[in-house]
């Protein structure tokens, strides 16, 4: 066979396996001969270059790293769709529906028809076809623009290069990226072997795996898509029906869902949600949900949509997966601030595929209180108990319950140290007074500033992704470098300062030449994070994320941070004042203005700002500038200018919990702050606002109780959202 025959033939055959594997779920082939005759046509196209073609098989893996993403917008707006819980939430949902179809008109009296369809736990993708070839692919973004991953999904074996049969000029296919739970274990075993941190959950892996710059790595790692939506389409008469169009995908070469239902009535929709309830712990991939959504185009067409979501379409959570197991003991953890924290080490139990054996308890004043006569409280905990735990978000596990009826006689109360579990160093419950009634502990702190566990977790807290976000510095390599004890890592300055210790790096286990370039890119990177990433990044107490922006916004450095009083952490709150008049501040109205701007109080801005005083702080901060680290603020707001800015949220207070669609809460809060809001991380009587967004936990139970105002993604959505930018 002549060679141009034989690479059209490998190209035809490959082509075909791969719509096998991922469309019809019937391999043709198993994966050594796929990678066999893929190495073939490989080198027949290398030695016949004249046969070029950009949609062959081997394309999915030659392309070049990219050296940043460009962010593009959407033909059509990618939408979020509203959550529902309940059957109860479903019905309602189904009768507005029906009631906005069914009211003559135009459509006359009809009939509605839904398709129940998983909801895969991914990352959505809008795929733009032109001519039938793979043009573009954007990730939803904030749902107007999105990141141009086409370099990854090109490489992704799931993903038609090319499409089959007749197709629109212009067909947008929105669908989902997903890792397989086998690929997912896969990776993470070899990031335990290599030292590097684990993915969380298979979204994360594949968000990593889409974000990542060179296509190699999507390329290594099966990935499967399926396809459940539309965006733009140059045929308007390409299909009548979501069912309808969902089979052209499929006769296209695109993979859909196995498990799709058309349902004729409400009773059918609910009978499928509870038969794929019992599915989906079989599955290979992982799924929350189920998305139900009206049939017919033109139905959905009069049905409309709100600022946020479509009326006609709603996904259906299914409710965090629970089981019972037994409190085998408690684990004291030192944090990096020295809170010291009760983790619960359980008999194992398999909860939403994969096996649970702890869980953090909080603090001591929560599970030692007295119990009462509700079985749903956490409350009392003893070991030998037997509790209920589930997984948040089918990720972080919990302890929801106690089992009161089930207690031995034998259980034991848990006993809060009294000396640090690390250090042997002296310990402070907090409040002070918690000593003599150990219920009304809130924390309990070691008081031991060298305290090696401290040290260890200010570290990995200083290098993580929300404060100085030094790439390859992650908990397994801060903990892998000290643990060697060749090189040192004690101080913040001391990260700085590997690159003196390169050949020392590439001695350790997985630290290849690679993954040491790497890490010093970030450690470079780093540097000029500026002084509200430093600030937030240092572990001290009282100064979280939003403390820290705070104050870079007051003080243009380090130096004007330093120079400062402690009534002076809330300049613009006091601009104006005679320095007579704001030494003279004291009671409310010092508190208040302290408040308003820091979340420092009269308590906690004094010690902060001794804190920044002390000798080992000084000399932190002086070891950072002698290794090159940026000490000037990047958020530094003139009084002056400040003053004349005035946005919807000006002097309100603002709490974000729960995860927010196309939002980091940390980018969140920045944006907020650019519309007047104050963002801080804690529920209290001076909060305005709550944003709540999925999987919102105390705080919203806490926003509640005091009758703080509540917004979802929606409501946000409708009152701000033009006006936020990321």
């Amino acid at each position: 066979m002549n060679p141009a025959a034989r690479i059209k033939e490998l190209r035809t055959l490959l082509d075909r396996a791969n719509r096998a594997y991922y469309v019809d779920a019937a391999p043709i082939m198993s994966d050594p001969e796929f990678d066999r005759q893929l190495a073939e046509l490989a080198k027949l196209e290398r030695e016949h270059p004249e046969l070029d073609d950009p949609t062959s098989p081997t394309k999915r893996v030659g392309g070049e790293p990219i050296e940043g993403f460009r962010t593009l917008p959407h033909s059509q707006p990618m939408l979020s769709i509203d959550n529902t819980y309940s059957e109860e939430d479903l019905t309602q949902w189904w009768e507005r529906c029906a009631e906005g179809i069914g009211k003559g008109g135009l459509f006359g009296e009809q009939s509605l028809v839904c398709v129940a369809d998983p909801k895969i736990d991914g990352l959505a993708i809008n795929l733009r076809y032109e001519k039938g070839l793979l043009a573009l692919a954007l990730t939803r973004g904030d749902g107007t623009k999105g990141d141009d991953v086409t370099h990854a999904v090109r490489a992704i074996r799931s993903v038609p290069l090319k499409l089959e049969g007749s197709v629109p000029e212009v067909l947008d296919v929105r669908g989902e990226i997903y890792m397989p739970t086998a690929e997912f274990d896969r990776i993470n075993s070899e990031r335990e072997a290599e030292g590097e941190d684990l993915f969380m959950n298979p979204r994360n892996a594949t968000a990593g795996t889409l974000k990542n710059l060179d296509p190699k790595v999507a390329a290594s790692r099966r990935l499967g898509f399926s396809a459940w939506g539309r965006g733009e389409i140059s045929d308007d008469g390409f299909a009548e029906t979501y069912s309808e169009l969902l089979k052209k995908f499929r006769a296209a070469g695109l993979p859909t869902s196995k498990f799709v239902k058309v349902c004729q009535t409400l009773e059918e929709i609910q009978k499928t949600i509870k038969d794929f309830a019992t599915k989906r712990p079989t599955l290979p991939f992982w799924t929350d949900g189920m998305v139900v959504r009206v049939d017919s185009f033109a139905q959905q067409e009069k049905l409309g949509r709100t600022s946020k979501s479509p009326r006609w379409i709603v996904a259906y959570k299914y409710p965090a997966e629970r089981k019972t197991t037994v409190l085998l003991g408690v684990e004291h953890q030192v944090g990096k601030t020295g809170k010291i924290t009760p983790r619960a080490t359980m008999e194992g139990v398999v909860i939403a595929g994969t096996l649970v054996q702890h869980s953090t308890l909080h603090n001591y004043g929560r599970i030692l209180d007295a119990a009462t006569e509700d079985e749903n409280v956490r409350t009392d905990i003893r070991i030998g108990d037997t509790v209920c735990v589930e997984k948040a978000g089918e990720i972080i596990p919990q302890l929801v319950q106690v089992i009161l009826a089930k207690r031995p006689k034998d259980a034991q109360r848990i006993v809060p140290p009294a000396k640090c579990p690390e250090c042997g160093g002296v310990v402070e419950p907090d409040p002070p007074e918690s000593i003599e009634n150990p219920k009304l502990e809130t924390s309990r702190r070691c008081m031991n500033p060298e305290c090696p566990a401290q040290v260890e977790e200010k570290l990995i807290w200083f290098a993580g992704r929300r404060q100085m976000d030094i790439d390859g510095l992650g908990e397994k390599t801060v903990r892998l470098i000290r643990a060697a004890e060749t090189i040192p890592l004690k101080t913040f300055a001391d990260i700085f300062n590997l690159h003196q210790h390169k050949e020392k790096l590439l001695t350790l286990d997985g630290m290849g030449e690679k993954k040491v370039a790497a890490l010093m890119e970030g450690i470079e990177a780093a540097k000029g994070r500026g002084l509200a990433r430093l600030l937030g990044g240092m572990g001290m107490r009282h100064v979280g994320e939003s403390t820290s922006r705070a104050l870079a916004k007051a003080f243009r450095n380090y130096d004007e941070l330093m120079q400062a009083k402690p009534w002076e952490f809330m300049p613009i709150a006091v601009n104006g004042m005679s320095p007579k008049k704001r030494e003279a501040l004291t009671g409310s109205a010092a508190k208040l203005a302290r408040e308003f701007e820091t979340g420092l109080g009269v308590d906690t801005a004094p010690a902060v700002h001794a804190y920044l005083h002390s000798a080992t702080a000084k000399h932190t901060f002086e070891d950072l500038r002698k290794a090159g680290v940026d000490l000037t603020s990047h958020e530094y707001v003139d009084p002056a200018k400040a003053a004349a800015n005035v946005g919807p949220l000006t002097g309100k207070t603002v709490v974000i919990t729960g995860s927010i669609e196309g939002w980091e809460r940390s980018e969140l809060g920045r944006a907020l702050e650019k519309l007047g809001a104050k963002v801080t991380d804690s529920v209290s009587k001076k909060t305005s606002l709550l944003i709540a967004g999925e999987a919102a936990g105390s705080k919203l139970a806490k926003a509640k109780e005091l009758g703080v105002e509540i917004w979802n993604d929606a409501k946000m959505q409708q009152e701000i959202g033009s006006q936020l930018k990321h």
